[in-house]
């Protein structure tokens, strides 16, 4: 890896690990990620356990991750990164074959920042990394913010309503605003949008969504999301 590249005219690039079994898959992304001048790959792993690994030794800020890989998995991986308070800052973007599947919501459980279909347009892919990379909820076009509340709401592990009842106490600590900001972002609403909407500065918004974090032990907005349906502040609509 040349060190002598990670330096751009916006500071630091998007340091990127690429996680998937293809190595051709890799290699792809390879070629797209470091032709952007704003983002720099810094590894590749085969599996699960590699991509851990990885995200320690170089440092990534961001992780591609294949849901279904042999070996340890995707979602195994993404588990470990989520629970090492050394790699509290990664965020990682899980990438899988077919988008709507059981696959959704454990991947938010996991730790993860959003998810991405394999056969996303280069500029969607990007975009992700990007997205990721500032701490917001990305959730592809593909998944609907509907589907993604269903699956939460069906409890895919026999966790899920032991974290909804931690979740539901932990809400008790937030104030009135941050419970209406926490509805919001569930709601799948930017700072802009929020602020519009509750006629108050972003600046505001964004320090209220901070507090809601680090009172409710969210890494990001995604997990918000997590903790908004989990704990039963916002159901799913019936469609």
């Amino acid at each position: 890896m040349d060190e002598s590249v990670q330096q751009t005219q916006g500071g630091a690039p998007i340091r990127v690990l690429l996680a998937d079994d293809q190595a051709l898959l890799r290699s792809a992304f390879k070629v797209l990620v470091d032709s952007e001048p704003d983002m720099l790959v810094v590894g590749e792993a085969s599996d699960g356990a590699q991509a851990y690994a990885l995200a320690r030794e170089r440092r990534a800020d961001v992780v591609l991750m294949d849901i279904r890989m042999p070996g340890t998995d995707g979602l195994a991986a993404t588990r470990m990164i989520s629970a090492d308070p050394e790699l509290a800052a990664v965020r990682v973007v899980m990438l899988t074959t077919f988008e709507v599947d059981e696959y959704v919501a454990a991947a938010l459980r996991a730790g993860a920042s959003g998810f991405l279909g394999k056969g996303a347009e280069p500029d969607e892919l990007l975009n992700a990394i990007r997205v990721a990379a500032a701490g917001e909820a990305l959730l592809s076009p593909a998944a609907t913010k509907g589907l993604i509340a269903s699956f939460l709401a069906q409890g895919g592990h026999a966790d899920a309503p032991a974290a909804g009842s931690a979740h539901a106490e932990r809400l008790a600590a937030l104030t009135g605003r941050e419970r209406e900001v926490l509805v919001h972002v569930a709601g799948g609403l930017s700072n802009d949008g929020i602020a519009a909407r509750l006629e108050v500065s972003p600046l505001t918004v964004k320090t209220h969504v901070n507090r809601a974090m680090a009172k409710l032990g969210a890494r990001d907005r995604a997990q918000l999301v997590v903790i908004a349906y989990e704990s039963g502040l916002v159901r799913p609509r019936a469609e």
